[in-house]
């Protein structure tokens, strides 16, 4: 079953509530939440008390994508906010073993996001821990970039790495670029946690193009 994740990057902050219930309204079955801190990405966004401010106006799970420094430390006011899927970078964590296990012993699932040129193969003795890969399609830190076409391979090499590892139940999730074209060859790789932003809050019939990407 494929998962579709409208980004809130791409929201109007003016109504944000009012904007994250639209799209459970139309079909969305998780919200991502794309916190930056301006250190690891250039842009800032928000943090956790807007997590906090938004969970009362949706049942749906909350999926956290910290492009954050020192992502560990948001971990304990995730869990105390709500959240379902916390995902750290891999490239922003010094001790990654030990950054999955407090997001389990939170109580909630732990996923792992890659940078465009970092290889698949850095999870390979962390994969059978993972619910989730998140394949950047673009290079974090800004919404409305280029889908980068070699992130399909990848997907293709996250899918086999956790099937090898035994993991057949993590899923691999895709960010960046995702519409209408991009959209049927990324699940054909095996993405089935697909995370759109301006596609969604862009589009003017926000039902259609959710039922699109979830065909």
């Amino acid at each position: 079953m494929i998962t579709v994740c409208p980004s809130i990057l791409s929201a109007d902050f003016a109504k944000l509530a009012e904007e994250i219930q639209d799209v459970e309204k139309k079909g969305a079955r998780c919200i991502h939440l794309d916190l930056m801190d301006g250190h690891f990405v250039p842009n800032l966004t928000f943090g956790i008390p807007v997590v906090q401010a938004v969970r009362k106006y949706t049942q749906l799970p909350f999926d956290a994508h910290l492009m954050v420094e020192h992502p560990e430390t948001y971990i304990d006011g995730l869990a105390a906010a709500g959240v379902t899927y916390v995902t750290v970078h891999q490239e922003a964590c010094v001790h990654l073993d030990r950054v999955l296990q407090a997001i389990h012993d939170a109580h909630m699932k732990a996923g792992v996001a890659l940078n465009p040129a970092t290889p698949v193969t850095t999870l390979e003795w962390v994969a059978a821990q993972v619910d989730l890969i998140l394949i950047m399609s673009v290079n974090p830190g800004f919404g409305g970039q280029r889908f980068l076409p070699y992130a399909v391979e990848k997907i293709k090499q996250a899918r086999a790495l956790l099937d090898a590892s035994g993991n057949t139940c993590a899923a691999v999730q895709v960010d960046g670029g995702i519409n209408r074209k991009t959209a049927p060859s990324v699940k054909a790789a095996g993405a089935t946690f697909l995370v759109a932003g301006s596609a969604i809050f862009g589009a003017s019939d926000r039902a259609e193009i959710i039922r699109f990407l979830q065909a």
